[in-house]
């Protein structure tokens, strides 16, 4: 082991930032938690169909009706039916936590759609606010431009005052040229 600068051994050996980490061994296999959730989603779909019902009511009715009709010693669960209760709460105990991950899934991309809403919704509103305020600008600004009307009216009070101009002074006139 090196020395540090005192000449004395590091209580703890330095992390090297240069390198890469050695990975430790695992005890655990390692999965990929992204396709578990596809997984338990197909699943949970499935559970959640009438298909499923069909099926797992014809198990149970196959189990039952072998188990007390066939001969003694075919049969592998005697009336109780035990091993078909361990079954079905096997079963259940699999399928509740598979139903609640693809519920949390299904939640989190609602979350993240309704997010997506949200910051449209702020960027819709955002941009009628600019056309609100672009078109009043525009009214204000159409408000003081000559229109072809307003032109025609000032033409027409021109026309009618050198009418009235042209009644008071006659035609050979000097003031009527000024």
């Amino acid at each position: 082991m090196a020395l540090d600068r005192t000449g004395e051994r590091p209580a703890t050996p330095r992390i090297r930032l240069d390198q890469p980490r050695v990975r430790r061994p695992r005890l655990l296999p390692a999965y990929d938690p992204e396709a578990f959730g596809r997984l338990s989603e197909r699943i949970a779909r499935f559970l959640g169909t009438g298909r499923f019902l069909v099926w797992m009511t014809g198990a149970i009715i196959v189990w039952v009706l072998w188990n007390v009709s066939a001969p003694v010693h075919l049969r592998w669960d005697p009336y109780p039916f035990i091993f078909l209760t361990l079954m079905l709460s096997l079963q259940a105990s699999y399928a509740a936590p598979l139903i609640l991950l693809a519920q949390n899934r299904q939640d989190d991309r609602d979350r993240v759609t309704h997010e997506q809403d949200r910051k449209q919704n702020e960027r819709s509103i955002a941009d009628t606010e600019y056309l609100t305020r672009e078109i009043a600008t525009l009214r204000i600004g159409l408000g003081e431009v000559a229109t072809r009307d307003w032109i025609r009216s000032e033409l027409e009070d021109l026309v009618r005052e050198l009418d009235e101009r042209r009644g008071v002074f006659p035609h050979g006139s000097d003031e009527a040229d000024r």
